[in-house]
């Protein structure tokens, strides 16, 4: 272990310099204060102004969807698009277990339940398999609806979520839900810049969703982004997220309980100044990316590549080690030399809010729970030309 974590710490350092080194941190090297001068100098810092809208097309032009409506964070993207999906009190919304835990409070916010089922080793992603067998065991017909005959609550939508930007068997999971009538909403969070099949993800359910958090490839400082080729979903989106409020000249009118949702300005021109980079950030993460697989080949350690078909954004490199004691070992080495590693999340089913949910056994999500660990990941600072080269 000791000689591994040396030779990859090396290799980090090579990377990264001398000092803490986070696990991914933000780079500002284009028109970020530039834009964010003109947002002051206009008055519109809030969430209505030319940068949200400029914004919102930037990112729709690049996944490919037709429509696309920027909120304050992923969160909140995700609790509308459910709730657009028709996802209300007492419903069960199948996703995975092996998530970030904002994926499982957006179904709570929307009054519903998650029913966890098992990943892909590969992909780290919903397995289709699994829903597939999940589904025929336990899946009844009422009224035209999908029941989970165990609890007795409709299957409302499904959401599969994209890990570290590998994107997941997006294309099988959604024939698999059309089949049942389950409309599916895509965590999307992680994996701007990433495609399946030269789809970009996020654009293959009835909606999907992405992040710009600060620790994203790009970022707003907070953002989100609700992507879909349905005009009428992608109205209510905006409608709902600005309080659902009615335009009129002086009048406060509302008809509907909204959210106040909406992107502020000042983090869209953010997010318009690092849109324009993006494509040079891609090729450095995949620099990076390479870096680390041909690195862990030698030490003799489990790169996570991105599956066969697709194409990542490389947001967190991965390595998968030999075991639960192994990986403690690999994150006291690492952190105590300053460089930031990271396990995996844990389980969602593990935790006490969401340990009575129904799930699957969960074999393969155990199992990478127990192995896999985060590294550095960010673009180098200050290092977009030399890496593009």
């Amino acid at each position: 272990m000791a000689r591994g974590v040396t030779a990859l710490v090396g290799e980090i350092r090579a990377l990264y310099g001398d000092g803490p080194i986070p696990l991914h941190r933000p780079v500002f090297h284009g028109h970020e204060r530039r834009y964010l001068v003109e947002c002051i100098d206009s008055n519109f810092v809030s969430s209505v102004g030319a940068k949200v809208t400029e914004f919102e097309e930037r990112v729709a032009a690049f996944t490919g969807a037709r429509h696309a409506v920027a909120t304050v964070n992923g969160t909140a993207a995700l609790h509308v698009a459910l709730e657009l999906a028709g996802v209300g009190p007492d419903d069960e919304v199948i996703t995975q277990a092996l998530t970030f835990i904002a994926t499982c409070n957006a179904i709570r916010y929307a009054g519903a339940w998650p029913v966890f089922v098992d990943v892909d080793r590969d992909t780290l992603g919903l397995s289709p398999e699994a829903l597939r067998a999940f589904l025929e065991r336990h899946v009844e017909v009422r009224d035209g609806w999908p029941y989970n005959r165990t609890s007795g609550r409709r299957l409302a939508a499904c959401v599969p979520m994209h890990t570290f930007g590998h994107p997941c068997r997006i294309a099988e999971i959604v024939a698999i839900c059309d089949a049942y009538g389950i409309p599916v909403v895509e965590d999307a969070a992680e994996s701007l810049g990433s495609s399946a099949g030269g789809r970009h993800t996020g654009t293959f359910g009835r909606m999907g969703i992405l992040s710009f958090n600060g620790n994203k490839i790009i970022t707003t400082g907070g953002g989100g982004m609700i992507l879909t080729d349905d005009e009428g979903l992608a109205r209510r989106a905006k409608h709902l997220t600005t309080t659902a409020k009615i335009p009129h000249p002086y009048e406060f009118v509302h008809d509907a309980v909204g959210y106040n949702y909406r992107l502020p300005n000042l983090n869209a021109a953010l997010g318009c100044a690092q849109m324009e980079r993006l494509p040079e950030m891609l090729e450095i993460k995949a620099a990076i990316a390479a870096r680390y697989a041909a690195v862990l080949a030698e030490i003799g350690w489990d790169y996570i590549p991105a599956p066969a078909g697709t194409v990542s954004n490389h947001w967190l490199n991965a390595v998968r080690l030999a075991s639960l004691a192994e990986r403690e070992a690999f994150l006291h080495e690492t952190n105590a030399q300053g460089v930031m590693t990271r396990p995996i999340w844990r389980l969602m089913s593990r935790l006490p809010m969401y340990a009575d949910c129904q799930h699957d056994g969960l074999t393969n999500a155990i199992w990478l729970e127990e192995r896999v660990v985060n590294l550095p990941s960010s673009v180098p600072d200050g290092a977009l030309a030399r890496w593009a080269d």
